[in-house]
């Protein structure tokens, strides 16, 4: 499983000129799921971006996570994260889970975040998504479940 999360001000995003997710100060999750992720993968995801301190205290120092701010989650689900460029230039998404294997995992992540105290929106899985946000640093972390240290 591979995220970029990113600290925002605010993010949207829309389909067909909707909005469907929309949150204030939080977190912007890009998340991809990739065949063979597990609900560890899963786990071990969503408890490191809610333990994640890159909320700023009163001396501009990261230091809260998102469950100290009382802050929102946008999750959008992105399986270009799971592009591979090893031959050409052209991605190939042979890693990326199967829309049938990945949605599931999508939305238990989510489920899991609100489960947490953490507000959560979504966008819809599978559609073409246009996301709107506020970077706010600006913050952003790449990660990655398989490089995880034991």
């Amino acid at each position: 499983m591979k995220a970029v999360v990113q600290r925002v001000l605010e993010a949207s995003v829309t389909v067909k000129k909707e909005t469907v997710g929309q949150i204030g100060p939080g977190l912007l999750i890009y998340l991809g799921v990739q065949k063979g992720d597990t609900n560890d993968d899963l786990v071990w995801m969503a408890e490191k971006i809610l333990k994640l301190r890159i909320f700023p205290d009163s001396e501009e120092k990261m230091q809260y996570a998102i469950t100290d701010v009382a802050g929102g989650v946008l999750v959008v689900s992105q399986f270009t994260l799971c592009a591979d460029l090893g031959k050409g230039n052209r991605p190939g998404f042979q890693e990326a889970a199967l829309p049938a294997e990945a949605k599931p995992v999508v939305d238990a992540f989510s489920t899991y975040i609100a489960e947490k105290g953490v507000p959560v929106q979504n966008g819809i899985f599978g559609a073409m998504m246009h996301v709107s946000s506020i970077n706010d640093g600006p913050v952003t972390i790449i990660l990655d479940s398989r490089a995880k240290l034991a």
